[in-house]
């Protein structure tokens, strides 16, 4: 049924878009061939008017024309519909080239290829190519995570959504009821950030600890959805990125080249050990789990208690 009413769209949209003068109801009911074969007046005339409303609100500009006699006609003037034309510089075609080049993965691959044909046609110089292989950088965003596309419509679409998520602490996933505000990329792991309806406040997941399917639940959100900066920074915030205190561990020489880049001091232990002074924030257990037995913390002794309780829910499995 979705596959007719798209196709009945798409008749209307034709025959308003290519008529030169208003259309009536009748002369529109007679070249449709679905709207023929609507069973009485009254069926037609429903379907057209919401027909109607459907092209106006996906953004066709209906004009509706009385006639001398007093008939209403409709047209959708070509000059009301259509877009102004698209200018692009050299350096704002490469930087949309260089987007769509991220976005080379199997779901939004297809998207990205056709969206650069369409910045070529609208000017994007032949010499730059940002797909060739030579480049001295080479952008790309990995999504391999399942729960990836469903979550980028439900952010899109503003609707609530239902998954399993399993904390690092945790040795069995649990159900969390949430309203998604947007995807953020961090340290190449993709993380949503939303609202938390079960909890009544707002949480960031990583979307490699969600198991199962994304299920829709409902419409419309309660909560306000804030602005993009104000997202990044929450992402930023429960990914470990906003560090506000310290914490010293003990890092075996020659591994963790991460975690010395980020150090504020390092002492040599002896041994094959050394000592590191980096910055505390959330998400620093999450991280130096990721490290296992070549790093131990010494303070403070929450941090060292938190990664203890992630270690002993991965050899829980």
């Amino acid at each position: 049924m979705a596959i007719a009413k798209a196709e009945r769209l798409m008749n209307l949209a034709l025959c308003l878009l290519g008529t030169r003068r208003p259309l009536s109801k009748r002369e529109l009911r007679e070249s449709i061939e679905a709207y023929l074969e609507a069973g009485s007046d009254d069926s037609f005339n429903r379907m057209f008017e919401r027909d109607k409303d459907d092209l106006r609100e996906l953004g066709l500009v209906i004009a509706t024309v009385e006639n001398l006699d007093g008939e209403v006609g409709y047209l959708a003037r070509r000059d009301s519909n259509r877009l102004p034309p698209i200018t692009l510089d050299a350096e704002e075609a490469a930087a949309l080239g260089l987007a769509a080049k991220v976005w080379q993965q199997a779901r939004l691959a297809g998207a990205a290829s056709g969206a650069l044909q369409k910045l070529r046609a609208a000017g994007l110089p032949e010499d730059v190519d940002p797909y060739e292989a030579h480049g001295a950088l080479e952008p790309r965003i990995p999504v391999h995570e399942a729960a990836f596309e469903p979550l980028m419509l439900a952010c899109r679409d503003r609707r609530p959504v239902l998954f399993d998520y399993r904390k690092a602490t945790a040795a069995h996933p649990e159900p969390r009821h949430v309203e998604p505000w947007a995807l953020e990329c961090w340290r190449g792991h993709w993380y949503l950030a939303g609202w938390d309806r079960d909890r009544g406040a707002e949480r960031v997941f990583r979307l490699s600890r969600i198991t199962g399917k994304v299920r829709s639940r409902g419409t419309g959100f309660t909560a306000p959805v804030p602005d993009v900066v104000t997202v990044r920074e929450t992402v930023a915030s429960w990914a470990g990125e906003i560090a506000d205190r310290s914490a010293l561990i003990r890092l075996r020489s020659g591994s963790g080249y991460p975690l010395r880049a980020k150090a504020t001091a390092v002492r040599e232990l002896g041994d094959g050990w050394d000592e590191l002074e980096i910055p505390y924030g959330h998400g620093l257990d999450a991280w130096l789990v990721e490290f296992g037995p070549d790093v131990m913390v010494l303070e403070p002794a929450e941090l060292r208690a938190d990664v203890v309780d992630r270690l002993r829910a991965v050899a829980k499995g």
